[in-house]
């Protein structure tokens, strides 16, 4: 398989993951919601990653950039937090904002920097 493609599906994965963690911690899984939450922030990821170079493999494969996953999530959370509060028709809470950054930016580190290892092993 193509790294690329590992690379995107484990973003999916993580985001995927992160979404139902988060679900789990504050009573339990509304599928509205939950794809409410997902699809937007899967949108918001794919559209302005290529902009921070974080599908170029010559930039992902070295630790020393994953500080642009970081900064990548900074427009990324706020992108698909506001399209999932049209979706459902209701307002955003700041605090929400900073705990989905916290959250999402920490785990798409981890997988990043999983995913680091993955192909420098290949």
């Amino acid at each position: 398989m193509n790294k690329k493609y590992i690379l995107i599906l484990g973003d999916i994965i993580a985001f995927i993951i992160l979404t139902y963690v988060g679900f789990a911690f504050h009573g339990g899984l509304d599928l509205l919601r939950f794809f409410a939450l997902l699809l937007p922030l899967l949108a918001a990821w794919f559209l302005l990653i290529p902009r921070f170079d974080l599908l170029n493999q010559e930039v992902i494969k070295q630790a020393k950039n994953l500080y642009l996953v970081a900064f990548a999530m900074l427009f990324v959370i706020p992108l698909g937090i506001a399209v999932r509060g049209y979706i459902l028709n209701m307002p955003t809470l700041p605090i929400f904002v900073l705990a989905m950054y916290a959250a999402n930016a920490l785990g798409m580190l981890i997988w990043r920097f999983i995913y680091i290892f993955i192909a420098k092993k290949n």
